[in-house]
Formats: structure tokens, sequence, C-alpha cells
């Protein structure tokens, strides 16, 4: 079955109903969210996105803020675009770093960082795309702790993808910050999903 590529109003649960089962959606969508993730270096991990990571972050948003109808057309709008539309991945690139000196420090130092990710697929190398309609990194070169990366594919890097056994790394080569890390085969093979 095809990948779903939106989450609409039908998708929404009720508050109340979305309250009495919490527990059991933030378990399912935590078990989603580690075989979607990987560490890149000591700090960053990407974590890459579906529908149900999504659908997941949508109705925590809607259960904190509790902004009604107008907040859920404001939370589809702001997310549907994090969902893989099948020749892409997307994935939320995030610096985490606890101490609050020792992050902006670093931060200082990755100025531009968007366009250092990559994928390696086989032998083919997929450049990221940032999210051209936020500040990824600022005027004075300080990038942002919340990246939002699209890999786009052309139709023989997703058949390559797609079989078993390739080999992919996710890597930033950024000159501050050169990290590469081998996706697991278990994870190709979930965000092998994405690109169908």
């Amino acid at each position: 079955m095809p990948a779903k590529r939106e989450i609409t109003r039908a998708d929404i649960l009720p508050p109340k109903q979305y309250a009495a089962e919490r527990r059991e959606h933030r378990r399912r969508g935590g078990e989603v969210k580690r075989g979607r993730r990987i560490d890149v270096g000591p700090y960053c991990t990407f974590y890459f996105e579906s529908y149900e990571t999504m659908w997941h972050q949508v109705h925590e948003m809607l259960h904190i803020e509790r902004g009604g109808e107008a907040q859920i057309k404001d939370e589809l709008e702001a997310y549907n675009p994090l969902i893989p539309k099948g020749n892409e991945l997307i994935a939320t690139v995030m610096f985490e770093i606890e101490d609050p000196l020792r992050r902006d420090r670093a931060l200082a130092r990755l100025g531009h960082v968007e366009d250092h990710m990559f994928l390696s697929v086989g032998d083919e190398r997929i450049a990221g795309i940032a999210d051209p309609t936020r500040e990824n990194t600022t005027p004075e070169g300080k990038a942002s702790s919340v990246q939002f990366i699209r890999f786009p594919f052309t139709p023989a890097q997703k058949t390559l993808f797609r079989t078993p056994g390739t080999p992919v790394l996710v890597g930033i080569d950024h000159a501050n910050y050169g990290h590469m890390a081998v996706m697991p085969e278990a994870m190709r093979a979930v965000l092998a999903e994405d690109l169908s």
C-alpha cells in the first residue's frame, strides 16, 4: 500500500479521544521515530519524517496548545510540507547540545551547514536542499539548531535506494563538522517505503 502523503482534517482525532489515547500514541510514535533517526557525528541527529511522524507532531501541538479549529488549519499547513511525496526523503536535522554556551559556540562555527548535508546511495550522491522559507543561518553566520532538509531523488536513485542491501551514508561535509554515518539496513528498508 502506498505511503500516505498528506494529513487531512479527517485524519485529526477529537481532542478528548487523543487525550484519552495519548500514552499509547506517544509510545507508538516513539517507536516510529526511533526507526527513522540516525546520529551523524557527536551532536547532530537526522530524523527522517513521514506521514506518521507528522501526524503525531500535529496531534501533540493541538493537545498542548488547545487552539481549536483555527489551529488545526495552521498545523496542517506547517507540517504537511514535511511529509515525503514519493520522490524525496525529508529530514529534520537537529544539533543537540544541552549546555547553552557550548551550543551557541558550536552553532556560531556552523554557518551554512544546511548547504553541506547529503545522502550517498551506492555511488550516487544526493545533495540536501534546505527549506528556503526559514532562516537557516543568521546574517552573523550562526546556524539554526534545527534544519529542515529535502533530499530529491531521480528515478534511478529511487530504484537503487529501494534495492535491499544498497549501502547508504548520511553525511555533513562542512569544514567545521565533517561526519558521516552508515544507515542501518533496517532503516533503509523503512525509508524505502517513503519512495514508493
